[in-house]
C-alpha cells in the first residue's frame, strides 16, 4: 500500500512525500534525518521521519518551514500538528501516510523512536500482498 494524495493534477506518493519532507528538513539544517518504513508494522502510517534540531527555536523553524514548503509547493497540509510548547523540544506533523518528527537531541534519545520501530515486529496481516 503506497498512499497517494492528488493535488490539482499532481499526485504525491508516500515515498515522494517522505523524500520531500526529508529534503526540506535538510534545507533547514536538521540533523540526523532518518526515514523509517513502518508499513508492515502498523496500519497507522507508512513512513516515519525523525530529525533533530539544535534548539527549541530551530525545532519549531524546521517544522514550520517543512510544513510551509509542502503546502506551498505541493498543496499538501498536515492532517494534524502537535506544536511544541516553549521548551517542549518536539514537534510532530501528521500527513497520514507519513509522520514527521522534529526533536531536540535529549527528547529524541528519551523517546528513542528508532529503537521502538526497529523492535516492533512485522504484522503478518500487513505483510500480505
Amino acid at each position: 500500500m503506497n498512499g497517494a494524495i492528488s493535488i490539482a493534477n499532481k499526485t504525491l506518493t508516500t515515498d515522494e512525500k517522505a523524500t520531500l519532507l526529508a529534503e526540506f528538513a535538510d534545507d533547514m539544517k536538521a540533523l540526523d534525518i532518518e526515514t523509517i518504513d513502518v508499513a508492515k508494522k502498523t496500519s497507522a502510517t507508512e513512513r516515519v521521519i525523525i530529525c533533530t534540531g539544535t534548539s527549541d527555536t530551530h525545532v519549531s523553524s524546521i517544522a514550520e518551514r517543512v510544513s510551509d514548503r509542502l503546502r506551498e509547493d505541493h498543496g499538501v497540509k498536515p492532517l494534524r500538528q502537535k506544536t511544541a510548547l516553549r521548551g517542549d523540544g518536539w514537534v510532530l506533523l501528521d500527513y497520514g501516510d507519513v509522520i514527521f518528527h522534529v526533536f531536540l537531541e535529549e527528547k529524541r534519545q528519551f523517546y528513542d523512536l528508532e529503537s521502538l520501530w526497529q523492535n516492533t515486529p512485522t504484522d503478518p496481516a500487513l505483510s500480505q500482498e
